[in-house]
């Protein structure tokens, strides 16, 4: 917001007075917040720092230690610099003592060899620093209207992004907490440049604290801010200043050229010289040259419409899914006319009438979440975002919500042919996720009346495709193996008959034997196709052991184990008694 003192130099009203440079060429980059005319040596006492200081010497101390203390007073108490016309109390030059002691203090020590009037030089900095300012509180004001714009519109982060960077003319970008990119907008870079191994790069930007939550690391030159609200962060929001790697002019608008060396002469002390006379160019990036004021509102406000942002989606989502779930439960225990769910559905834009329906869930197969905790609720809303993720990637719509603590349920109105759409719905949600994720689909229907069936047929399937691990990517009736379909008829009396007619009497041969047990030497037996070497090996029992105790099991039960259909009977009850006990 303030001007240099590199800057003050190069203005008119100064270069009247023929400026050289004696002393202090490090601070010329410091920032002058006002100029203040002094005739008092004690005059560091009221002062604040950042200081212009104009003199005409008259009543300085004669002697070298008061000159001394008068320079170290002002560096002490962080004026920007000195000037001293030349004329009335130094003639040729300052005091050698002075320009030693501005130089050893890095506080520019400028004189004015032709007589200068220092109002018109006060006049000239103090209308740069309010037009500055004002200029600050316009752009300050557009920031504030843009992203209060972006907000009621509910842009997409892409587009924030997009608009801090424009407004700003450096690149920005928005990463997660694992340092991936979430959207970024080069401002006009090479983007390949910006992004190329950006999570080890991100992760050496160090931002200490400067405004805020906010700060700025001078090594790297990104301004960074966290990305969250309620508590949580969940990314950063980073700007590169300057975009050119070099400290940008205090204002483009009214950019000047520096005062030629000539004019400043060569500077010197007790040794000859105290450095070079003709101001350079604009200084690398470092820590001397932080972020405007303007730049940290920027990125915060961003900062604030992508948080924003994000809750009003989250909330609005919520909500939608809360009314995606009454609907489907409506229909799953017609607790709503069919004709009220259509209508609700419809207010939703989910139009559910004259297109084919399709009931599917989808279920994490981890089963080692244990329902209704915190990690398995979690797991189960991101299920229910990857569901509508999908479904809108495939250009179909559907009620999507969860149907119970570990399942995902989604009444699909597919358009087009059944088949390709959910088989590409599938591929969608099981993008990344393919080993984890099962998903279950029931018989499409023409009718929303039928749909409850299309739902329960898709649930019933999810559950007997649990214990068919080898299965299809997309689980349908068709698909379900004999364990399912056992899975599926569990509650079924008749079933329940067969076990125990099948199974009963070595069931109580092994509940008055435990240690002694039967069905163990049964199973392995039958699932290693009756080959009985193997089937010994299997169980770490010798040739003789085993072939004894498979004659134990066939006197309790009275079949023949050589017999296809015998035990053809037996591994069927066997599955069937999995499913009754699972």
């Amino acid at each position: 917001m303030f001007p240099t003192v590199r800057e003050v130099i190069a203005l008119d009203p100064v270069r009247v007075g023929a400026p050289r440079l004696v002393a202090g060429e490090s601070g010329l980059d410091r920032p002058v917040r006002w100029v203040h005319s002094a005739e008092v040596p004690d005059i560091a006492t009221l002062l604040r720092g950042g200081e212009l200081v104009l003199t005409t010497g008259i009543g300085l101390p004669a002697d070298d230690a008061g000159v001394r203390a008068f320079v170290n007073d002002l560096a002490e108490v962080g004026v920007a610099g000195l000037v001293v016309e030349l004329g009335r109390r130094y003639t040729a030059s300052v005091p050698r003592v002075m320009a030693a002691a501005a130089q050893k203090a890095g506080m520019p020590l400028i004189e004015l060899r032709r007589p200068t009037p220092f109002v018109r030089i006060t006049e000239a900095v103090h209308s740069l620093i309010v037009d500055a300012q004002l200029a600050e509180l316009r752009a300050t004001e557009e920031i504030h209207q843009r992203f209060t714009e972006l907000s009621v519109e509910g842009a997409e982060p892409a587009e924030v992004v997009h608009q801090a960077a424009q407004l700003a003319g450096c690149p920005v970008v928005l990463e997660n907490l694992a340092r991936q990119v979430l959207a970024f907008d080069a401002a006009g870079d090479r983007a390949e440049l910006l992004l190329d191994g950006w999570e080890q790069h991100s992760r050496r930007v160090k931002a200490p604290p400067t405004s805020g939550r906010t700060g700025y690391d001078p090594d790297t030159g990104w301004l960074v801010t966290p990305v969250g609200a309620r508590g949580q962060d969940w990314g950063r929001l980073l700007l590169r200043w300057p975009a050119s790697g070099t400290a940008q002019d205090f204002s483009a608008a009214r950019a000047v050229a520096l005062a030629e060396p000539g004019d400043l002469g060569e500077p010197a002390d007790d040794a000859g010289t105290v450095g070079s006379a003709a101001p350079s160019g604009p200084r690398a990036l470092g820590e001397e040259h932080p972020p405007p004021t303007r730049l940290v509102i920027l990125l915060e406000r961003a900062a604030s419409t992508l948080a924003l942002g994000r809750l009003i989606r989250r909330d609005a989502e919520g909500l939608e899914r809360q009314l995606h779930g009454t609907l489907l439960s409506a229909l799953l225990d017609h607790s709503l006319p069919v004709s009220e769910v259509a209508l609700r559905a419809a207010a939703l834009g989910i139009q559910l009438e004259r297109r084919r329906l399709v009931g599917v869930v989808v279920r994490h197969r981890d089963e080692s979440l244990v329902a209704g905790t915190e990690a398995a609720q979690a797991a189960l809303r991101d299920l229910a975002d990857a569901a509508s993720q999908a479904v809108r990637e495939t250009k179909q719509t559907a009620l999507i919500s969860a149907v119970d603590d570990r399942a995902v349920g989604a009444l699909l109105a597919v358009r087009g042919e059944e088949e390709p759409a959910l088989e590409s719905f599938a591929a969608a949600l099981r993008r990344g996720r393919a080993d984890t994720l099962l998903i279950a689909a029931g018989s499409g229907v023409d009718s929303l009346r039928e749909a409850r069936r299309s739902l329960v047929e898709a649930r019933q399937v999810a559950e007997a495709a649990r214990h068919d691990p080898a299965g299809p990517a997309l689980h349908r009736l068709p698909n379900v193996g004999l364990a399912g379909l056992l899975h599926l008829l569990r509650d079924e009396p008749r079933l329940q008959t067969f076990v125990e007619r099948q199974l009963g009497a070595l069931l109580a041969y092994d509940a008055e034997h435990p240690r002694d047990a039967l069905l163990p030497t049964l199973r392995v037996f039958l699932e290693q196709g009756r080959n009985k070497a193997a089937a010994a090996g299997a169980a770490h029992l010798s040739r003789p052991a085993f072939y004894e105790r498979l004659a134990r099991i066939e006197r309790i039960l009275g079949v023949d184990l050589d017999s296809v259909q015998a035990c053809l009977s037996l591994h069927v009850a066997l599955l069937a008694r999995d499913a009754l006990r699972g």
